[in-house]
């Protein structure tokens, strides 16, 4: 298949998922049990660079980080802070990068609170003065998830103690570990999805991935598919094909989607294995004979070799 743009891919999960209803429904799903804790109607979307300066005594070092998605909802009359990540490779150190987006999130309220104090002259007690911060100052919770789309299960850490040496017992029930809220795309039945979209990308593209070609069409008959969908089905997937047929608008059908991506597999198939037999010494006649191509055909894939 042709080699995805990974840059325009990148930005449309982006967009996909800063629409409310769709951001709302994933966070509902996996951290609520489905229950409508995040209202689409509340959310608010803030700025996702995290970066900040990192500073004790004469180390001072600038760490610049920035997150996928991130929105805030007020609960009365404060409110918390909400970091989607995606991932499309097993990350061996991923419960550590999430601690870090999140830490350098406090840093940086942190950072705006010292700030302000300064700023306004606020009078301090040494106490106050050293940190920077008042006695009742508060920061707001960060809650992160990150959705692996990989098609190999991931086998990585789930928490910042998987990624620990064994421990004895005594360390171990003082140690303060770090969870990291991860869902699979492709082992994601047990989420409660209600938005549409949502349910139709995680669906469509777990099922791409066990290759249950025949459920899909059971499921969806002949139902139309908006063109941003397939794309980002597309984009889980690692299909190119489905992403160009996003972009070019061509289909909006999924079934008539899945039927050019089998094509495009099949065809991938059969340059494979003129190629394989080219590089072993066979004529192009010969190939053409095997594979039951044109000679033009086998001549064009022998150019691009």
């Amino acid at each position: 298949m042709p080699k995805k743009d990974n840059v325009k891919s990148d930005v449309r999960w982006k967009e996909f998922w800063r629409q409310n209803e769709r951001f709302a429904d994933l966070f509902n799903a996996v951290l609520f049990q489905g229950k409508e804790v995040l209202r689409p109607e509340d959310l608010e979307e803030i700025d996702t660079d995290m970066s900040g300066i990192v500073q004790f005594k004469d180390y001072e070092e600038s760490l610049v980080r920035a997150r996928d998605v991130v929105k805030k909802m007020a609960f009365g009359v404060e409110f918390a802070v909400f970091g989607l990540e995606s991932q499309q490779r097993i990350h061996y150190a991923m419960p550590l990068r999430t601690l870090l987006y999140d830490g350098l999130g406090y840093l940086k309220e942190y950072q705006m609170i010292a700030h302000s104090h300064k700023k306004e002259k606020d009078v301090m007690t040494k106490d106050e003065f050293l940190s920077g911060m008042c006695k009742e100052d508060r920061l707001h919770p960060i809650v992160s998830v990150t959705v692996y789309y990989g098609e190999q299960a991931w086998d990585g850490p789930m928490s910042l103690k998987d990624m620990i040496v064994e421990m004895p017992e005594e360390i171990e029930s003082i140690f303060s570990d770090y969870k990291l809220n991860l869902v699979q795309v492709r082992e994601s039945e047990q989420y409660k999805f209600h938005n549409e979209d949502v349910k139709t990308v995680f669906e469509v593209s777990r099922e791409i991935f066990k290759k249950n070609f025949d459920k899909i069409y059971k499921m969806y008959g002949d139902r139309d598919v908006d063109a941003e969908l397939i794309a980002m089905i597309g984009i889980i997937t690692d299909s190119a094909e489905l992403i160009r047929q996003g972009e070019k608008r061509e289909v909006q059908n999924m079934c008539t989607a899945l039927e050019e991506l089998k094509n495009e597999g099949r065809q991938e198939g059969v340059r494979d294995s003129a190629v394989k037999l080219l590089g072993k010494g066979f004529s192009v006649p010969e190939v053409a004979s095997l594979l039951e191509l044109s000679k033009e055909e086998v001549l064009k894939m022998q150019q691009k070799i």
